[in-house]
């Protein structure tokens, strides 16, 4: 388990680190042209995917069978997956661990539990807008977490103002 989690850890650490370092190229002729007339500049807007292996994707959905996920044969399916269990990751209103993304053929299904119905309807918004994704089955069940109570009297005892039934301090 702490395997898995520091993997995944590591993907989202790789994945922000190559966000950051993609914005490096700079426009090396905007003083060039200062006197030409304004001509419309164009820049992709997308940012482009990096190269993502058939090996990665063989390790993705190991990962996910041994998580009872499902991921479709495609690199892009596996690439969603990837994408989308980082963002989990990474996103504090959501827990990861309790969610089980299913990716084929770019459709998504959430599976799991959640505590509240904002971490259900977050987890879909993370799953909605991962690139490539074409649809999103969200079958969350919210469950609120149960409060920690503690049914051994004995422990109870000596704390003042709880009742010792029957037994003398």
């Amino acid at each position: 388990m702490k395997r898995n989690w520091l993997f995944l850890t590591t993907i989202l650490i790789a994945g922000v680190a190559f966000v950051a370092c993609n914005n490096t190229e700079s426009n090396m002729n905007s003083n060039a042209n200062a006197n030409a007339p304004m001509m419309r500049q164009t820049s992709p807007t997308a940012t482009p995917t990096p190269r993502y292996t058939a090996e990665q994707a063989r390790e993705e959905r190991e990962k996910a069978k041994a998580n009872k996920e499902t991921i479709g044969q495609s690199l892009e399916d596996a690439w969603i997956h990837t994408k989308i269990v980082a963002k989990l990751i990474g996103n504090t209103q959501t827990p990861e661990r309790k969610i089980n993304v299913d990716v084929v053929d770019g459709a998504v299904t959430l599976r799991g539990t959640v505590d509240t119905a904002e971490a259900k309807t977050e987890a879909e918004r993370v799953a909605k807008e991962t690139d490539g994704v074409k649809k999103v089955t969200n079958q969350l069940k919210v469950v609120p977490a149960a409060k920690a109570t503690n049914a051994n009297p004995s422990v109870n005892a000596n704390k003042p103002g709880i009742k010792n039934k029957g037994k003398t301090p």
